[in-house]
């Protein structure tokens, strides 16, 4: 029986042929997400802003009826909660954005409060309320901070990483890559302002991975091609090396977008902005590795002599006399 093949034997795209354009709209794409994030913002969630944590436990139900409470305090003009099982399967939080203006009227928090209890307690008369804690601004701005932080450091240590691995040109191609990634994710957050939270975080930090991880191979097969085609010109040399782990790369890809997009279209709507980055980001991930990381290493300089050993003047004299000999 033959095997299915994706990509047939012997595929030779001329990627670099059209870099130029890829770079210009990559580019726009770029400033077009800072500016969105800039002028329209992030929906940033309860993490990030402070709110109002509500304790049930519905103690004559095996499971929380999860469904229905996200129904029932969606219709009370708050705006969508998130409802997360606390500990046991009876036992939820629903976490809730403070109102608007609540920031200089206290009263519209308790106020709140008031309603979101009551109206719970009216429709399932045999729950329990174990309580209500508030999220500070302050916590959420410094949980904020950290969650930058760490997607920058992230950034940077796998800059470093292939640095080390390879050369500083291919560190440099990676973080381009991974800053062109993250930011076409966040642009797309602040177009559709779907929630961003702490879930969202862990979703770039996903992509983040799934990227180097592309990266790293087609990188792995330019070091291999550069000390085997001395003599081939750079772009060619590229274009071979993007072509040989094509097959990879989209049986990779395509794999994951099956899972995605099912739990995308058929998963619960709590994991909706979740799925929607990774989703995003296996689009972008695949593109920037073939037309970010790979073409910037021509005008970073790298040649077919770039992994070649420098050879020092003693050596050169040791050979000189053994070819005379």
């Amino acid at each position: 029986m033959k095997l299915l093949k994706l990509v047939p034997d012997h595929t030779n795209i001329h990627f670099l042929k059209w870099r130029v354009p890829f770079y210009v709209m990559s580019f726009l794409l770029i400033v077009a997400s800072i500016g969105l994030v800039a002028t329209k913002g992030l929906n940033l969630g309860v993490d990030f802003v402070g709110g109002q944590v509500f304790r049930f436990t519905f103690v004559d139900e095996p499971v929380a009826p999860v469904g229905q409470l996200r129904d029932e305090v969606n219709k009370l003009g708050y705006g969508d909660p998130i409802i997360q099982q606390a500990g046991q399967p009876n036992a939820i939080a629903i976490r809730m954005k403070l109102p608007d203006g609540s920031e200089t009227n206290h009263g519209l928090s308790d106020t709140m409060v008031t309603k979101i209890t009551a109206d719970i307690m009216k429709n399932h008369p045999k729950a329990r309320f174990d309580g209500v804690d508030a999220v500070s601004g302050k916590v959420s701005g410094e949980l904020g901070q950290s969650a930058m932080l760490a997607l920058g450091l992230a950034a940077l240590a796998v800059a470093v990483y292939i640095w080390i691995r390879f050369e500083w040109q291919f560190g440099v191609g990676a973080l381009l890559s991974l800053v062109h990634d993250v930011t076409l994710t966040l642009g797309m957050f602040a177009l559709t302002q779907m929630e961003f939270d702490l879930n969202i975080v862990a979703a770039l930090l996903t992509l983040i991975g799934y990227s180097l991880n592309d990266t790293i191979v087609v990188y792995d097969r330019i070091r291999e091609n550069l000390k085997k085609y001395r003599k081939m010109p750079i772009p060619e040399l590229l274009d071979l090396s993007v072509n040989e782990t094509l097959a990879r790369t989209i049986v990779t890809s395509l794999s994951m977008l099956i899972t995605l997009v099912s739990l995308l279209i058929l998963g619960p709507s709590v994991i909706f902005g979740f799925t929607a980055a990774i989703v995003l980001g296996i689009f972008v991930g695949t593109y920037s590795s073939i037309y970010m990381a790979a073409p910037i290493l021509i005008w970073l300089g790298v040649t077919p002599d770039s992994f070649v050993a420098t050879e020092s003047a003693i050596d050169k004299q040791d050979r000189l006399a053994r070819e005379r000999g």
